[in-house]
């Protein structure tokens, strides 16, 4: 890599099909990202020790060392993000990663769109973390508690948590919500919001709609400790 590498987000991507990575590390270079690749586990670990990247992505078909293994490794050693390539068949291998300390699953092929943003959440920056009641929410680390025990969100939903804790004790609209979270133009159907704040409340535990309000013909609320206010 060039001597100013570190100037830059540091990608490192394990994964057995090196047209893959070539594909991503030209449109993510472009971006101001600076991507390695390794071709299997044993590789991908040497270069995770060697390089420290901000951001490791392994596909779910890495050979020499079984992927949830490699996630479990990485995690040991380091606090980076590990993200987790997957495709059809993948499902069981997605639910051990997570359980590993896999920070997300992404679809393989991979979209940069869909990795920048954790690209970009790893820079170096001092560890944000955002706290109402008993929910935590790493925003680098991509890592939600819930009175100290650890729940896996869903990239999108993940955001909608982030969005709506950053608003804590505010009324957000539903255009707002889908400007900000699904980067969609105001007046786009709003019917997604509902089923994503449903799983939401769900993974949260939030059973009584008591975290997460809905403001009736509004939008929602995240109801701060303490709050005496009512869903309306």
């Amino acid at each position: 890599m060039n001597g100013d590498s570190r100037a830059k987000p540091v990608l490192l991507i394990a994964d057995p099909d090196g047209s893959v990575v070539d594909d991503v590390a030209t449109a993510l270079e472009r971006e101001g990202v600076a991507v390695t690749g390794a071709p299997d586990g044993a590789q991908g670990l040497l270069q995770a020790g060697a390089l420290q990247p901000d951001v490791v992505l392994v596909a779910a078909t890495l050979p020499v060392i079984d992927p949830v293994e490699f996630v479990r490794a990485v995690r040991i050693s380091r606090s980076v993000p590990v993200l987790l390539g997957v495709g059809e068949g993948h499902a069981e291998q997605a639910v051990r990663a997570l359980a590993a300390g896999a920070a997300a699953c992404v679809a393989r092929p991979y979209r940069v769109p869909e990795l920048l943003p954790f690209i970009q959440a790893s820079s170096p920056e001092p560890r944000q973390v955002l706290t109402v009641g008993g929910v935590e929410l790493d925003v680098h680390a991509y890592q939600v508690r819930v009175g100290g025990r650890a729940v896996h969100l869903p990239l999108r939903e993940f955001e909608l948590l982030q969005y709506l804790m950053r608003n804590a004790g505010r009324t957000v609209t539903r255009e707002q919500i889908m400007r900000h979270v699904w980067h969609a133009a105001a007046g786009t159907s709003t019917n997604t919001i509902a089923v994503h704040v449903k799983r939401l409340r769900a993974r949260l535990g939030d059973e009584d709609d008591q975290l997460i309000q809905t403001v009736r013909g509004v939008g929602y609320r995240l109801v701060t400790p303490g709050s005496s206010e009512k869903p309306s």
